[in-house]
């Protein structure tokens, strides 16, 4: 008798920490924003981010998040990581607001300014403290439509903090190792 009160305290106590996880967003079975998910690349420092038209999205070829038609962000074991709602809001698990994002640009939460841009040249500018442009990499195949070009600022929205974070620590993305000087493999050296 003693083993069964046991395991019901270990069940209750079980249920009652999953009751506190923070859940999908609210609209998450509805759907947000309409996107369009394009075949695109974004190319920023020693890292390459594909886009795959089934959503996928790969940095250095390692699958990092998964993205729909209908808004839902979500990463490799079909957690939500966000719901771009129709009108740009972006929110996460427990609808906690992660931002605001639109065609060309996209704020931070509790931000009234573009932190990070999508031009229509595919050229990603982030904005420093000071509104220094800092340039970010280009995309390739993210114009066409404006549906399409809103999948990749909200990717550059979602993603940029990891990879700026990487570059800032010296830390490598997958699938790139470190080299002498900073070079890499196809750099393009000259030769003598």
């Amino acid at each position: 008798m003693r083993l069964s009160h046991g395991c019901l305290l270990l069940g209750l106590a079980g249920l009652a920490l999953g009751a506190c996880a923070p859940g999908v967003p609210a609209n998450w079975a509805r759907g947000g924003a309409t996107l369009d998910v394009p075949r695109a690349r974004w190319i920023v420092g020693n890292a390459s981010v594909e886009v795959f038209p089934d959503g996928r999205i790969l940095i250095n070829d390692e699958h990092e998040l998964t993205v729909d038609r209908g808004g839902r962000v979500y990463d490799p074991s079909h957690e939500a990581v966000g719901l771009l709602e129709p009108d740009g809001r972006l929110v996460g698990p427990g609808d906690k607001p992660l931002g605001n994002v639109g065609v060309l640009h996209a704020s931070r939460a509790e931000e009234a300014n573009a932190w990070i841009s999508v031009l229509p040249t595919g050229e990603v500018v982030r904005y420093g403290d000071n509104s220094e442009r800092l340039t970010l990499g280009v995309w390739i195949g993210c114009n066409q439509s404006y549906a399409s070009h809103q999948t990749c600022t909200l990717i550059s929205h979602l993603l940029a903090p990891k990879i700026i974070s990487a570059q800032q620590s010296m830390r490598y993305l997958p699938g790139y190792g470190m080299y002498p000087g900073g070079y890499m493999p196809g750099m393009g050296l000259p030769y003598r």
